[in-house]
C-alpha cells in the first residue's frame, strides 16, 4: 500500500515539479482568469445587477473554462517526448499513473481557483456570508470531478489530430452535474443560506468526484493503451 501511494505521489510530484519550474499551464489560466475578471468588470452594470447574485455562475464558468486550457496539457509532454511509451511499458500500475496526474491536475486546478476567487472579489467587492468550510468542500468536490474527468479524456485526446480542441467537445456533457450543482451551492453559500439547504449539493458533488475518480481509474487502462 505504502509503494501504491509512493507511485501516486512520485507521478504527481514529477508533474508539479516541471510545471512549477516552466509554469506553461499556470501561466496560461492565471492569464484567462484575470482577462474573464476585467472583461466581466466592465461589462457588467452593478447598479442594475447585484455582483453576489451573479457571482456563482460568473466563478465555475471561469473555473471549467480556464481548466480546460491546463487539464488538455496533462500527457502532451510525455507525448512530445515520446516518454509515455516507456512509462506503459515500465511495471507502474496504470490505475496508479492516473491517479497521480488527477493528484497533480488537482492541485494545479486549485491554486487557479484560488486566483479566481481572488481576482473576482477584488473586481466584485464580493462578501461571504457563508460557511468558508461549507464553500471549501463545495469547491474542492467540484474541482475533483472536474479534473478527474478531463484527466482521462485528456489521455484520449492527446494522441488524436484535434487534440485540445477535441476536449471541450466530450467533457461538457458530462460536467452538467458539476456545474449545476457547484453553482448552486455557491450561490446559497454567497447569500448566506443555513448549510442545510447546501448539504444536499455538495453531498451530490462528493459523490459524482468519488464515482468519477473510482470509474476513470477502471477505464484509463483500456484508453491510454488504444
Amino acid at each position: 500500500m505504502r509503494t501504491y501511494i509512493g507511485l501516486v505521489w512520485a507521478i504527481a510530484r514529477k508533474d508539479l515539479l516541471v510545471e512549477f519550474r516552466t509554469l506553461e499551464r499556470l501561466t496560461a489560466m492565471g492569464a484567462f482568469v484575470v482577462l474573464i475578471g476585467i472583461l466581466f468588470n466592465f461589462s457588467i452594470d452593478t447598479t442594475v445587477v447585484r455582483p453576489q447574485d451573479i457571482a456563482a455562475g460568473l466563478i465555475w464558468m471561469t473555473i471549467i473554462f480556464g481548466g480546460m486550457l491546463g487539464m488538455g496539457r496533462t500527457f502532451s509532454l510525455e507525448e512530445q517526448d515520446g516518454a509515455l511509451t516507456g512509462i506503459l511499458q515500465s511495471p507502474i500500475p496504470l490505475d496508479a499513473l492516473y491517479l497521480g496526474k488527477v493528484l497533480g491536475n488537482f492541485v494545479l486546478l486549485s491554486v487557479m481557483v484560488a486566483l479566481v476567487f481572488l481576482v473576482f472579489g477584488m473586481f466584485f467587492g464580493l462578501t461571504f456570508a457563508g460557511s468558508l468550510a461549507s464553500l471549501v468542500g463545495v469547491v474542492a468536490s467540484g474541482v475533483l470531478g472536474f479534473v478527474a474527468l478531463t484527466t482521462l479524456f485528456s489521455a484520449m485526446t492527446t494522441r488524436s489530430s484535434m487534440g485540445e480542441g477535441l476536449l471541450p467537445v466530450l467533457i461538457f456533457p458530462l460536467l452538467v452535474p458539476v456545474i449545476v450543482y457547484g453553482t448552486t451551492a455557491t450561490n446559497r453559500l454567497f447569500a448566506g443560506r443555513p448549510f442545510a439547504e447546501v448539504d444536499g449539493n455538495l453531498r451530490m458533488l462528493a459523490a459524482f468526484a468519488i464515482g468519477s475518480t473510482v470509474v476513470c481509474a477502471w477505464l484509463f487502462r483500456f484508453v491510454i493503451e488504444e
